[in-house]
């Protein structure tokens, strides 16, 4: 990866924008050979039957037509473990969040797949996530155009506001505003946010976020990362990542799967 883009600095502007809505957009995070790169990669982890990574797409899962979805890639796939452990993005989020450090809570390899395609529906990440403290945030790498055709992203401005709310069933999705207490966040106007590859968002655990169904004949290729600010502690709660980790609720998240990414 070349020096110059490990060096990205966000303006004040994008910072500011990021905790006042919750996400932002930041274009040209990868350059045309990175893209190549990891468009390889990511096909790769996403055909290899994986020790250590786990799939959510299967017919009855929770995910199930709505995303094809690989957890930890980067646990098997060198390609892979050069992306997500990169400390150009977690130092992005560094920026964002203002912590003091940054970890690694896992990656997802996203594809969205063609012709049966569900659109992804409004939800909260942080009510799936085995964590106490707000501030986690999720990159979201395009390795595709995105538009509403194919599965861009939505989010609501400033929905992080409304707090931590009930999970969503992806398969059966329950409007997320019937949970919301403050109307003026419930009548707020998504933002679509449409991308060229190699671009990426960022959002907030909290932030209410979409996509559109895939109904072009390619997948919608996305890397995520979710980071943690250094010193979240355990919920106890259970999570595929988490289980079998040894970890002890209110406790900081930390050892061999959570590493430091960006300090």
């Amino acid at each position: 990866m070349s020096t110059a883009m490990e060096q990205t600095i966000l303006t004040d502007e994008q910072i500011r924008f990021y905790r006042e809505n919750g996400f932002v957009q930041v274009d040209g995070v990868l350059n045309a050979e990175e893209l190549e790169e990891l468009r390889e990669y990511l096909g790769e982890a996403m055909q290899a039957d994986q020790d250590n990574s786990f799939s959510t797409d299967k017919e009855g899962g929770a995910y199930y037509r709505v995303l094809n979805q690989k957890v930890n890639t980067w646990r098997d796939h060198g390609g892979m473990a050069k992306y997500v452990l990169h400390p150009r993005f977690a130092g992005l989020a560094k920026q964002l969040t203002g912590a003091s450090a940054i970890r690694l809570f896992h990656d997802h390899a996203l594809y969205k797949m063609p012709g049966d395609s569900k659109p992804t529906p409004w939800h909260q990440d942080m009510p799936y996530w085995p964590m106490n403290e707000k501030g986690s945030l999720s990159i979201w790498i395009t390795l595709d155009d995105v538009d509403e055709r194919n599965g861009c992203m939505m989010f609501v401005p400033g929905s992080q506001k409304a707090g931590k709310l009930k999970g969503i069933d992806f398969i059966n999705p329950q409007d997320i505003n019937e949970y919301v207490e403050d109307h003026e966040i419930a009548a707020k106007q998504p933002v679509i946010v449409r991308m060229k590859a190699g671009s990426c968002t960022f959002h907030d655990g909290l932030t209410f976020h979409y996509a559109h169904s895939n109904q072009t004949d390619a997948p919608r290729r996305v890397l995520a990362i979710i980071y943690m600010p250094d010193g979240t502690t355990y919920s106890g709660k259970g999570h595929p990542v988490t289980n079998g980790e040894a970890l002890t609720a209110d406790q900081p998240i930390r050892g061999r799967l959570f590493p430091v990414l960006a300090k």
